[in-house]
């Protein structure tokens, strides 16, 4: 059966994986609240990832760093200057697009290095092609560049007449500004990374297609530190493990896929998207991959008037490192595994029911816990000292409503692995049923053996 991303929006919303943001109030474009489903989702997602960056990584350590920073550290790596979107106006109904992606759309390549003066000569001999995705005019302003960066305010910043401060419009600053503070302070030696998921803002004109592009959403990176032009090796080495990461995901093969960069930026020696396939969209990216050069050290070095040479004691030499960098959307991450796992089958009796098949460490119930009848003291009791024992080691939910059927497909839906049924067989002998949610094949067990 063929997915479609409306079933799956409509899904994430009905079984409290994604709500709309400020729905109360009508909504707010491109903000959007994890539910009690989805929070636990979206946790084990960090979770793995974090496992797979720091945990099994001898070289590589953790940071948090504040979302508040120095307005200088945007000038300093280009955001304030550069951070842009060229946008231009349906001059009939005031809808607004994004002028290089309205471009590709029709075959015609809009380089991020062309003048504001090329982009709008190539905008302008080319924009009687593109329909208004709203009225469908093809009467269309000239482009302006809107940056991104979305302003805020701190204590008296703007009593004292100085430049204004800025949400992250990307996560991954915080791992250069601390750079010299990790190595002076932790026996860490190049090469060697830092992790880090931190929340980032985009002034988005346009957000679109659910969590894929949002105003407010969570980037995790890491950028590793290597001796300058000693990259191939570890660049094709993380290509690998991060491919490798999405698979164990429960994401197919076939539905990721490698995209080189044709348009580099200045500063960008080489640069990857791993992309996926997502229902209705098509394949888009996930994640980027790029050998950064010693662009931001180099920026911040200049800007901050701190010298960020790292000292290599034994080799007897002094540089500024090149950083590898992968970076990813956690939200485009959760819509990517919830699109993977969404499956609806046609049971033996002909009906249909929805299953999430996520693999057992993401799924946000690991066991629900049912007495076979609610009426019976007895087996309440018992289920609910079944609930309270694996809930110590495991995130459970206990489930009396309705009858046996109906709560194993409330609980297929939201993916939890493993159903565990109390019933008078288990007054006797300890044992309580478990079932399966791929298979839904059922089995009995002892207790002290779940």
């Amino acid at each position: 059966m063929e997915k479609k991303m409306e079933d799956i929006v409509s899904f994430a919303k009905r079984r409290g994986f994604v709500y709309p943001g400020s729905e109360i109030y009508g909504g707010e474009p491109g903000l959007y609240d994890f539910g009690p489903y989805g929070v636990e989702l979206l946790n084990n997602i960090k979770k793995s990832w974090w496992r797979t960056n720091v945990q099994l990584k001898e070289n590589y350590v953790g940071l948090d760093s504040a979302m508040f920073k120095d307005p200088k550290v945007w000038v300093a790596s280009g955001h304030v200057g550069g951070f842009a979107d060229p946008l231009s106006e349906c001059k009939q109904c005031h809808t607004r697009v994004r002028v290089d992606k309205e471009l590709e759309k029709i075959g015609v390549h809009a380089d991020e290095k062309m003048s504001k003066e090329e982009l709008n000569e190539l905008w302008t001999a080319n924009n009687q092609k593109i329909k208004c995705p709203t009225c469908g005019a093809t009467d269309w302003t000239e482009a302006k560049m809107f940056n991104l960066l979305v302003k805020s305010n701190l204590g008296d910043f703007e009593e004292k007449g100085d430049a204004p401060v800025y949400l992250p419009g990307e996560a991954c600053q915080g791992i250069y500004l601390n750079y010299k503070n990790i190595v002076d302070t932790c026996r860490v030696k190049v090469p060697f990374g830092v992790a880090q998921i931190g929340k980032a803002f985009r002034n988005e004109i346009s957000p679109r297609n659910f969590l894929f592009r949002c105003r407010e959403f969570e980037q995790a990176d890491t950028e590793l530190f290597i001796r300058p032009h000693e990259n191939k090796g570890s660049y094709e080495q993380m290509k690998k493990e991060r491919m490798e990461w999405w698979v164990s995901l429960g994401i197919a093969p076939e539905n990721l896929r490698f995209k080189q960069h044709e348009h580099l930026v200045f500063y960008a020696n080489d640069a990857w998207d791993i992309e996926y396939n997502f229902p209705s969209y098509g394949f888009d990216e996930v994640e980027g991959i790029h050998d950064r050069t010693d662009y931001d050290l180099t920026q911040h070095m200049e800007h901050s008037g701190v010298d960020l040479n790292y000292v290599d004691q034994a080799a007897g030499e002094k540089y500024v490192p090149w950083i590898l960098e992968t970076s990813m959307g956690m939200g485009r991450c959760f819509l990517a595994v919830l699109s993977e796992a969404y499956t609806v089958e046609k049971m033996e009796d002909g009906a249909e029911r929805t299953v999430l098949k996520l693999p057992e460490e993401l799924a946000p119930v690991k066991y629900a816990v049912f007495p076979l009848l609610k009426n019976k003291p007895e087996l309440v009791e018992k289920a609910r000292e079944v609930y309270k024992k694996l809930s110590q080691r495991y995130m459970c939910e206990f489930d009396d409503n309705g009858n046996i059927g109906k709560r194993y497909r409330r609980q297929d839906e939201i993916g939890t692995p493993k159903c565990v049924v109390v019933d008078f067989d288990t007054l006797e002998d300890g044992t309580v049923t478990v079932r399966d949610r791929d298979t839904t094949e059922q089995v009995r067990v002892k207790i002290d053996e779940l």
